[in-house]
């Protein structure tokens, strides 16, 4: 019998009317992202001879981020580019209104559903090739040992040369043929790789199901991790490093936050591996530790899976407003362990709310200039908003994949399946499987060991109810 890996048809409308998300910006706001000018069009550093280059997925219009990256005798010089927001959007207008309802870019697998209406997002705002830009120019020297020496930021008029992405730029490391804008990336992220896991960094590296469209339909697939990620979210990171400590400096902005893992955490992941028999080396942070685990291994997933309580409690902290000058946050406060130091969103003002604003702190701070008061007006008022905003996108990354398992998988009830125990039952919560093929991350009846590899039963498949489930064959 032909399994079916794919549905011809699956339709998210539902899913963006259940939880209200909608391209109904209002007649002021889109009246407004259409006459959108450059506020700060006089005072621009003209620096559009540098050949900036954007990397994004194939397709993207929304481009954020355009980057240009030498090496020197003293280290590497990152020129960062970010789309200039604030100078688009009128301070405390409808626009500014609509945009801090929203808070994100909310994404189904048939489209996005972005925080600006897109004739400002994927036209006047974005960083497209051969055009003239506003943008936030970062200039970070960084030395060969990885650490940072000198940032600058300043408004700057660019233009990116090129649109590559990730698959492209990997491909083209791999034959020698990188755009020379940035030949020096590999080398360049994995260094900052490995300075970051020196400090704590952690990462997961747990499968990320993706639902596709394809020739035949829809379908679920593990997304694509290519090397150009890591180095490209390499760059994002420093940016969002340098600002963090320009802000805890400055003892005011938004600063993005996790709090340090707590000890029972680590101890219990410790003991997970030591009972899947996973070597932890000794002096090895468990960002390090993770980094080195094999990818193809089933243990990998189970121990990756119960490494997500390391990573509790994130959030966003104003600095400088909202609380009183006599009880600061304790420097812990201000640290996202995960990233290892201080850490904040600038680098994707046209998809996150909260970058126009910590990135507006980074310009007052470095250039001298007192902060706008439509901006300490927001600041307080910003981690609410990010964290429900934060909430809607998970909701809807999760309802999509579980209607797009339910629809692919409801005529195979019955089949049998390849699966790896993430994690085993513990009396309040079912044991979590993944299958590869399709990807599929589900609960499993019965009480498999984790990190083994079994063979599982589809029990039911209801595209109704969203859900699937599982059972030891």
């Amino acid at each position: 019998m032909q399994r079916r890996l794919s549905a011809p048809d699956i339709d998210f409308e539902a899913i963006r009317i259940e939880l209200g998300v909608n391209e109904d910006y209002g007649a002021a706001a889109l009246a407004e992202a259409q006459q959108a000018t450059d506020a700060h069009a006089a005072e621009r550093e003209d620096h559009t001879d540098v050949p900036l280059v954007t990397i994004d997925p194939p397709g993207s219009m929304d481009l954020d981020q355009a980057v240009h990256l030498r090496s020197d005798a003293d280290g590497y010089v990152v020129d960062y580019a970010i789309a200039d927001v604030a100078a688009l959007v009128r301070p405390e207008g409808a626009l500014d209104s609509e945009s801090r309802r929203r808070g994100t870019t909310i994404y189904f697998p048939d489209g996005s559903v972005p925080l600006h209406p897109r004739v400002l997002s994927e036209g006047a705002g974005s960083l497209l090739p051969d055009q003239k830009r506003s943008a936030v120019l970062w200039t970070i020297r960084v030395t060969h040992d990885g650490e940072v020496a000198d940032v600058a930021v300043r408004r700057a008029l660019v233009t990116s040369v090129a649109r590559l992405d990730y698959a492209g730029v990997s491909a083209d490391a791999v034959a020698s043929r990188l755009h020379p804008s940035i030949a020096a990336l590999p080398e360049f992220g994995e260094l900052r790789h490995r300075v970051a896991l020196a400090a704590g960094a952690i990462e997961l590296d747990l499968p990320d199901q993706e639902v596709v469209s394809g020739p035949d339909g829809w379908s679920l697939q593990i997304a694509p991790r290519t090397p150009a990620d890591l180095w490209n979210s390499q760059l994002s990171l420093l940016t969002g490093r340098c600002a963090g400590q320009i802000m805890r400096d400055a003892g005011i902005g938004l600063l993005r936050t996790l709090p340090p893992a707590a000890r029972d955490a680590v101890a219990e992941l410790r003991a997970t591996a030591r009972s899947l028999g996973v070597p932890w080396p000794d002096g090895q942070t468990p960002g390090q530790f993770l980094a080195g685990l094999p990818r193809d291994a089933p243990t990998t997933l189970a121990v990756m899976s119960h490494a997500g309580a390391l990573m509790r409690g994130a959030g966003y902290l104003p600095l400088g407003v909202g609380t009183g000058p006599a009880d600061p946050p304790a420097e812990d406060e201000m640290i996202h362990a995960a990233i290892g130091g201080v850490y904040a969103h600038v680098t994707a003002p046209l998809r996150r709310l909260g970058d126009r604003f910590a990135t507006e702190v980074c310009l007052s701070v470095t250039s001298g200039k007192p902060l706008p008061d439509w901006t300490v007006r927001a600041l307080p008022t910003l981690p609410k908003i990010l964290r429900s905003a934060d909430s809607l996108g998970s909701a809807a990354d999760r309802a999509s994949v579980d209607l797009a398992e339910a629809v692919v998988l409801a005529d195979r009830v019955g089949e049998r399946f390849d699966a790896v125990v993430l994690q085993e039952a513990d009396g309040k919560r079912p044991a979590r499987i993944f299958i590869a093929e399709p990807a599929v991350v589900a609960s499993c009846e019965g009480s498999p060991a984790q990190g083994s590899s079994i063979t599982v039963t589809l029990t039911a498949a209801d595209p109704v109810t969203r859900s699937v489930s599982f059972a030891p064959a």
